[in-house]
């Protein structure tokens, strides 16, 4: 069964307008005493009753992030696992950048902040930290010399600094209000010597500060060695061996009157840490850099690309024919075949839109598969006739899941859900909540057998998962990709 069993998105992108101030700054701890108190208490009794666990996410390249139409990341899969071994729906919330999460956080937008945080005496004042990920240190990010290929590595190394003493009146660009800001606040008091610190807003991720290191815009930041690594597998121009910090404590967070909620987290971690599936999901994330290396370098990795899939043009075109946001149409292609063209299913559906034989040949190609664009016309074509059977809905949204439910189990099954549910007085032109209730009781002789029904038995949780999948990748597309 698919992980949307367990997962419920909603993205709240609030935007912070940071500014650049002047050089040196104040500490971190003059920032953080303007954080919020918790402003509700709502603790694990809540949320066993709610049935949903509130996580607030960030967006970046190991996190969590859009490739290829699935959502992944560290942070998202680890959410998942906990999720469902808590057996809560997940509701994800999208800070846009770190100034905000504790303050989502503490505003009760979130139950947990499920973001790579370093553990620092000063955060430790405003939230509690779950029990740690993992361990790692953090190190300054500098370029090698332009010609380093040539060199000899004494020659590189002498043009490198390898002793943070070395970067007394330099500048460092870091974000702020970041542990790696705080770090260096500390550096400065160690070595007895001005760095001058030039503040970058929250909204940069790391990882574009050290594209702007490669780029040769600034000369240094500061990461954690985890994502200064994966970075420097495709930008070996990066030297990333001078450490400037111990061994750092990785975790989530959550407010300071949740300790219920933090117990049942830290057992989890407890147990999660022990298995198997946390060293995949740690490895895929954070060892294996040549996968992450071909999802940063994808074209359908990124927020910012704007491209779900290679067929986004056709797919375009298409949902134009039906009046549809395209995205729309592209979550219900990724829920029918993943964007693979010679997707074919076990029941002899083929192609992007995952077409039946008869259904084809009716539509005019010759064979289910066809090519891309023929598939997806096809496909569009049958959306556009089972529209036509529904245009008595009168709510836009709910005739289109009347549609997407047909195109999934056939017309004949949903007509029978819908006239079951009239004749219990719920209302037929509404989908959700009321006729797929129907279309699943209609996996049950009860209601299979019911003189209202015509055709019959159906496995009414694919329809009825089909449509709420695609819903859901649909709100998903619509904060990550524009119109």
């Amino acid at each position: 069964m698919s992980f949307f069993k367990y997962l419920r998105f909603v993205f709240v992108f609030s935007v912070l307008n940071a500014c650049q101030p002047k050089e040196p700054q104040a500490p971190l701890s003059s920032k953080t005493e303007n954080l919020s108190e918790p402003q509700l208490h709502r603790d694990w009794e809540d949320i066993q009753a709610d049935g949903v666990l509130n996580a607030i996410a960030i967006y970046n390249s190991t996190s969590y992030f859009l490739y290829r139409g699935e959502p992944m990341g560290f942070e998202f899969e680890l959410l998942s696992l906990l999720a469902k071994d808590l057996n809560l729906e997940l509701n994800i919330t999208i800070a846009e950048n770190q100034d905000e999460l504790f303050e989502m956080l503490n505003r009760g937008e979130g139950d947990i902040v499920a973001h790579g945080l370093t553990i620092t005496e000063d955060r430790k004042k405003i939230v509690n930290f779950t029990q740690h990920h993992y361990l790692t240190h953090q190190v300054l990010v500098q370029r090698k010399p332009s010609n380093w290929r040539h060199m000899p590595r004494h020659r590189i190394q002498k043009a490198l600094v390898s002793d943070p003493v070395e970067l007394i009146g330099d500048t460092v660009h870091i974000r702020w209000n970041s542990s790696y800001y705080e770090r260096m606040q500390h550096l400065i008091s160690e070595i007895g010597g001005d760095i001058y610190i030039d503040t970058i807003p929250g909204s940069t991720t790391t990882e574009e500060i050290i594209q702007m290191v490669v780029d040769g815009k600034i000369d240094y930041t500061v990461a954690d060695y985890n994502i200064a690594s994966i970075n420097q597998t495709f930008y070996p121009i990066l030297d990333i061996d001078t450490q400037v910090s111990f061994s750092q404590r990785i975790a989530w967070a959550v407010r300071k009157n949740s300790p219920e909620l933090l117990q049942k987290v830290n057992h989890w971690m407890d147990k999660v840490k022990n298995q198997s599936a946390y060293s995949h999901i740690y490895n895929k994330y954070f060892r294996h850099k040549k996968s992450i290396q071909r999802r940063v370098k994808s074209d359908f990795f990124s927020k910012n690309s704007g491209k779900i899939s290679p067929y986004d043009d056709l797919i375009k075109e298409n949902a134009a024919a039906l009046n549809w946001d395209w995205r729309l149409l592209s979550a219900q292609i990724y829920q029918e075949s993943r964007f693979d063209p010679k997707a074919t299913a076990w029941t002899g559906a083929e192609g992007l839109m995952q077409l039946m034989p008869t259904t084809a040949k009716e539509l005019g190609l010759d064979s289910s598969m066809g090519s891309p664009a023929e598939n997806l016309r096809a496909g569009t074509a049958y959306l556009k006739q089972l529209t036509e059977k529904w245009m008595h809905i009168p709510d836009s949204t709910q005739r289109i899941k009347f549609v997407l439910a047909s195109y999934n189990c056939g017309l004949g099954h949903v007509l029978d859900a819908q006239r079951l549910a009239k004749a219990q007085e719920e209302d037929p032109n509404i989908w959700d909540d009321n006729v797929e209730d129907y279309i699943l009781k209609l996996a049950s002789p009860q209601f299979y057998n019911d003189p209202l029904v015509r055709y019959g038995f159906v496995r009414g949780r694919e329809p009825y998962l089909y449509v709420k999948e695609i819903f859901l990748r649909y709100e998903h597309y619509r904060q990550f990709i524009a119109r």
